[in-house]
């Protein structure tokens, strides 16, 4: 069982009623809860919800907090610490004054630091430390009204041949201040991408998606992330730029293999986190298995770090792959299916 499971099981006493789970590990914490507890998990991943749904859980996936009420919330820690706020703020935005809120994380996942982000809504107190994790209790001191979706947003500019894109990245997401190196490298390849129906996996703030889009307004986009928080930025990216909202269709995935088939193309900066581990299983099954989603004539943009060995994997799957740029760390990676004479 995960460390911080155990934690919260260490201090069932404090628990009572309905309690939210908010980014929860995933394991037999739930069972292990005592009976008159009824637990609603909240998770943006839908890796993790897949998971709580074949576990018969009362589970939901998505940007918002669940409609069902709650008497106490257990937040998980995330990487994030403007995620970690808006959490904060929406759960506190449904309890009522004196109830309590536990967070919960390991020392190096940053549980300290998120625990003082508790103070101005109300006072902490340590409960537990062991096995490098802590629990705190925080007693609600103030309501809080929760804010629009819109209000967590950043914003920043893009350039694209067709005139500037605002990118629009919400708490969580990757690289949400500013366009990220790799992305910078792919983009003056993308008007090179055959066009049609284009997969992009690990679509982030809808960056790739959207260039895509203003590219060539006949492209229809397969948007694909784990993260609702992602999809939902992708979304907000195309109304802000007022792109066809008949281009885009928003999906959340596990990985490749939950791509449509008969693709034009699949373009991707790959996802390789996961929470605060990384965890490249997403990337090598890309390379692996991008091929089945292809059409014959069909292609594989990539971009990836140096030192990752994704151009020997392509290469297996499709017989080549082409290495189109090697710049600031990144390689830009090119592979085709074989069109059938």
């Amino acid at each position: 069982m995960d460390p911080r499971s155990e934690v919260v099981i260490r201090q069932h006493e404090y628990l009572s009623g309905r309690i939210l789970l908010v980014n929860a590990p995933t394991d037999d914490l739930l069972s292990n809860l005592d009976k008159d507890i009824e637990p609603i998990v909240w998770t943006w991943n839908f890796n993790e919800f897949q998971y709580f749904q074949n576990q018969q859980a009362n589970v939901h996936f998505g940007v918002d907090l669940p409609e069902s009420a709650f008497d106490q919330a257990i937040v998980f820690v995330p990487k994030s610490k403007e995620l970690l706020n808006y959490v904060l703020h929406n759960v506190v935005s449904r309890l009522n004054i004196g109830a309590s809120i536990f967070l919960v994380g390991e020392k190096k996942g940053g549980v300290e630091r998120a625990a003082k982000q508790l103070l101005p809504l109300g006072s902490a107190l340590k409960l537990d430390s062991a096995r490098h994790c802590q629990m705190w209790q925080m007693t609600v001191e103030k309501s809080v009204i929760a804010k629009s979706l819109a209000d967590w947003a950043q914003e920043y500019k893009v350039p694209t041949p067709n005139g500037d894109l605002t990118i629009c990245a919400l708490p969580g997401v990757f690289s949400q201040k500013s366009l990220d190196i790799g992305t910078a490298v792919l983009l003056p390849y993308l008007s090179q991408v055959t066009s049609g129906k284009i997969a992009d996996f690990g679509c982030g703030a809808g960056v790739i998606s959207a260039y895509l889009a203003k590219l060539n307004p006949k492209n229809r986009i397969f948007a694909m992330d784990v993260d609702a928080f992602a999809l939902e930025s992708t979304r907000m990216t195309f109304a802000k730029n007022n792109l066809v909202t008949e281009q885009l269709e928003v999906k959340a995935v596990t990985g490749i293999e939950d791509a449509p088939l008969f693709l034009h193309a699949i373009v991707s900066n790959p996802p390789f986190h996961q929470g605060i581990k990384t965890d490249y299983n997403a990337s090598e099954n890309l390379c692996k298995t991008a091929r089945r989603h292809l059409k014959s004539g069909g292609e594989l943009w990539m971009v990836a770090n140096r030192f990752l060995n994704y151009p020997i994997l392509i290469e297996q799957n499709f017989g080549q792959c082409t290495t189109k740029a090697d710049q600031q760390g990144f390689k830009v990676l090119f592979a085709n299916t074989q069109k059938k004479s």
